[in-house]
């Protein structure tokens, strides 16, 4: 127990390992530990966020939930340029070349930048339409539009923030990607309640505040991120010939995160084809929806950062001609992370009531996010697996095994399922999250089969 807690305090002193040969299940706890903490401030925010946008009422909770919805294509774009990232940065760093690690962070930077322009500039001009396109109504319109302009339009911030801290995490420098999340949405929930609610000098902006936390927050993220960048003695330090645009290389490295990109789209997209399904019960179910997913979204991003360590870990020893050494790094954290969330199924069963009860007082809202916290959770053992599965797929730079299973799983059957139940057989807003649990439960047994065949061992990058 002593030797767990020096590795656990090792690990968040940032010093650095060799990957390719550390103990693996050291390995494993040195990358995983930053990384979760990492995720587990990502998932603080977002429920300190919806706490204090649920005060405002259902319509500020449902404008939250349908501009994240619409964020999906940031976030696809983000998720799919980190896999590419994380991948390419990992292997060159297990092959030994730092200077091809940085250069290609730089590419990946570059292309980040110009796809959030582009994002900014429609969002910006045409939030309003796009929420009445998500199915929102007059008071959401009125509530929100100033909000998802605001989200849309600064989404440079988003964007950045994921596409550096994946060239951290490929690296093999977890602890810097955990404190640019730190300071980052350390700063936004603290600004969160202040422009919200307008405490003390601050002006009461309503949902907006949040909004304006959000950029200000991840904006001081980012800035945190260059200076890392460009410090002497950083692990992954850019120096001018790395910044150098290298088309070439962004298009090669734009394959790959093309794929990451639709398989993340195929997955975030499908919470749009939710929101659709909920949305037509009412504001209500929305705002359940919401919230339950902020909780979830709580529950399932520190478990993800113990499956961004399975990723790094590939990469790096299929880089370092390590396959079987790769294999077994993700067995072990798939255990370890049905474990993590198992035991955090266990508690959202027992206390659902009570901790959707935090988050609104509209009995109607509570009635429904009540059972579907519980319904959702059922599902955690399973896909604790199926999330590793996945990242190890995308570390060896195999990104299409899991884009083709987000689109059974998620498109072909759980949006189907969820206008089923929910309609068909009258189960309303419940079905929608029976169909949650259940596509969950279906990717792990797939991603399984798929993974025992080892041709990921094969893939180049």
């Amino acid at each position: 127990m002593s030797s767990t807690w020096k590795t656990i305090r090792e690990a968040l002193g940032g010093a650095h390992h060799d990957f390719t040969t550390e103990e693996l299940g050291r390995a494993i706890i040195l990358l995983a530990v930053p990384m979760v903490l990492e995720m587990a401030m990502e998932s603080l925010f977002a429920i300190v966020d919806v706490f204090f946008v649920g005060h405002l009422g259902p319509s500020a909770v449902a404008s939250v939930g349908l501009t994240e919805s619409l964020l999906a294509v940031v976030y696809t774009l983000a998720m799919g340029l980190s896999i590419g990232i994380t991948a390419t940065v990992s292997r060159r760093t297990g092959e030994g070349d730092p200077g091809a690690a940085a250069h290609a962070a730089a590419q990946g930077i570059w292309l980040g930048v110009g796809f959030a322009v582009v994002i900014g500039v429609v969002g910006a001009l045409f939030a309003p339409d796009l929420l009445r396109l998500m199915g929102a109504g007059p008071d959401v319109i009125a509530t929100g539009s100033t909000y998802a302009r605001t989200m849309l339009g600064g989404n440079v911030v988003i964007l950045l923030l994921f596409v550096i801290n994946a060239a951290f995490r490929g690296v093999g420098d977890p602890v810097i990607a955990m404190r640019t999340l730190w300071i980052g949405n350390g700063i936004n929930i603290l600004l969160n309640p202040c422009l919200i609610l307008g405490l003390g000098f601050f002006p009461a902006l309503g949902v907006t505040g949040s909004a304006v936390a959000t950029m200000i927050g991840r904006g001081s993220g980012v800035l945190f991120q260059l200076w890392v960048l460009s410090r002497s003695g950083s692990r992954l330090r850019m120096r001018r010939s790395h910044v150098t645009p290298d088309l070439p290389l962004m298009g090669r490295m734009l394959r790959l995160s093309g794929a990451g990109m639709f398989q993340t789209f195929i997955g975030t997209a499908s919470w749009i084809g939710m929101v659709r399904v909920i949305a037509t019960f009412g504001s209500d179910a929305v705002a359940a929806y919401t919230i339950v997913m902020r909780i979830i979204l709580f529950a399932l991003l520190p478990p993800f950062g113990l499956a961004n360590a399975a990723a790094t870990l590939v990469g790096q020893n299929l880089g370092a001609g390590k396959p079987d050494r790769a294999e077994q790094a993700v067995w072990r954290a798939g255990f370890f992370n049905a474990v993590l969330l198992g035991g955090v199924a266990m508690v959202f069963v027992a206390f659902a009531g009570t901790i959707t009860g935090w988050f609104t007082a509209d009995p109607v809202v509570h009635a429904i996010a009540g059972p579907g916290l519980v319904i959702v959770s059922l599902g955690f053992p399973f896909y604790a697996y199926a999330m590793v599965l996945s990242t190890a797929f995308n570390g060896a730079g195999d990104t299409w095994t899991p884009t083709w299973l987000n689109f059974l799983c998620f498109w072909l059957w759980e949006i189907p399922l969820a206008w089923t139940l929910s309609h068909r057989y009258g189960l309303g807003p419940e079905g929608a999250f029976i169909a949650i649990a259940v596509a969950f439960s279906t990717m792990t047994v797939l991603a399984l089969l798929v993974f025992k065949r080892g041709k990921w061992k094969l893939q180049r990058v």
